[in-house]
């Protein structure tokens, strides 16, 4: 499958293995399948307490590895021809204030390689909005710091230039200055943020190591591996940005994606006008 990220096609795989057992249990096979058995595993799904949004990567499964038995003329029909995903109710993302950021961001130890690295990659993700897959794999030949740009290439191989900011410049020159280099222990590498093993960091590394300095800055705020991307867009909204150029920034393909942002910034807008108006 084209144009997806590698997460996503794990994801898709579970979903089709998942369901192959259940049409093995029917006593069938996927080519098998029509809409009525799909319509008996969502409805044992939706029974069992599965989300919304789970069924809704399910159909999404389901259909495009139809449409390519279909394509290849393995089978006739497409059951999911007529399977409609459920309704999603439209979540807002959780984000923090600018102040809870700034509390972040001051609270890795620059004096201890492994902090000194987390500040520079908090600095970066809140300076450019990357997804936390895109700034783990980050390698050294996408950062121009001459330039004050990084390279990313993104879900379904889309290529875009992001601007990092002065202090995401200076935080990653620090970085690399000495404490990349007593990562790496001696080791050659094109990552730019290695683990202490020296290797590439996994998301969930990442994830744990924010969690940490959430906790030790005291942020209450229930916090994703995409809060600080949440962030980036809530705050340049908030600054009068262009929603086209969020989207550019964050690498959307649909600028339908990008607008839940709005949804954020006048939330917060209402927010603040209800605290501090005399009339709020």
């Amino acid at each position: 499958m084209k144009g997806l990220s590698d997460n996503t096609l794990q994801a898709y795989r579970s979903d089709l293995c998942h369901f192959d057992r259940f049409v093995q249990s029917q006593h069938a096979a996927l080519i098998e399948v029509d809409a009525v058995l799909v319509r008996e595993y969502l409805s044992q799904r939706f029974d069992t307490g599965f989300a919304k949004s789970s069924s809704a990567r399910l159909i999404s499964s389901l259909r495009r590895f139809y449409q390519y038995l279909v394509a290849k003329k393995r089978i006739a029909i497409d059951p999911m021809a007529m399977i409609k995903p459920p309704k999603l109710a439209r979540t807002l993302p959780d984000s923090l204030s600018e102040a809870d950021v700034d509390r972040l961001l001051s609270e890795p130890n620059v004096d201890e390689p492994i902090e000194c690295r987390d500040r520079a990659m908090l600095e970066l993700l809140y300076a450019s909005g990357l997804r936390v897959s895109e700034l783990v794999g980050l390698t050294m030949d996408q950062l121009s710091l001459r330039q004050g740009v990084v390279r990313i290439v993104g879900k379904g191989s889309k290529e875009r230039l992001v601007p990092l900011g002065e202090m995401a410049v200076t935080e990653i020159e620090q970085y690399l200055a000495s404490a990349r280099f007593e990562l790496l222990k001696g080791n050659s590498s094109d990552v730019v943020f290695p683990s202490k093993r020296g290797t590439m960091m996994t998301r969930q590394t990442f994830w744990h190591r924010i969690k940490l300095y959430a906790l030790r800055a005291g942020i209450a705020v229930h916090l994703s591996p995409h809060t600080l991307r949440h962030a980036f867009a809530t705050h340049l909204l908030n600054h009068g940005a262009d929603l086209r150029v969020v989207q550019l920034l964050l690498g959307h393909s649909d600028l339908s994606t990008t607008q839940i942002y709005t949804h954020v910034a006048k939330a917060r807008l209402a927010k603040l006008h209800q605290a501090h108006h005399p009339r709020g």
